[in-house]
């Protein structure tokens, strides 16, 4: 399906992307403590809607 250059950029992608991902991440976790507090609540808002839905779904299947 995939040739073999193909298949070793893919891995190779994949590994500098993540850690190039990472180390953004970690650069900008200090602005993001300051600017972003309180969004574990909008997570947490976000996967009980699912729920509900789900619930919602399997009660009335």
């Amino acid at each position: 399906m995939f040739s073999t250059g193909q298949l070793i950029f893919g891995i190779c992608f994949s590994v500098v992307f993540t850690i190039a991902l990472i180390y953004m991440y970690r650069k900008d976790l200090k602005l993001h403590k300051q600017h972003y507090k309180g969004t574990i609540w909008v997570l947490v808002a976000f996967i009980s809607f699912i729920g509900l839905i789900a619930a919602i779904k399997f009660i009335f299947k």
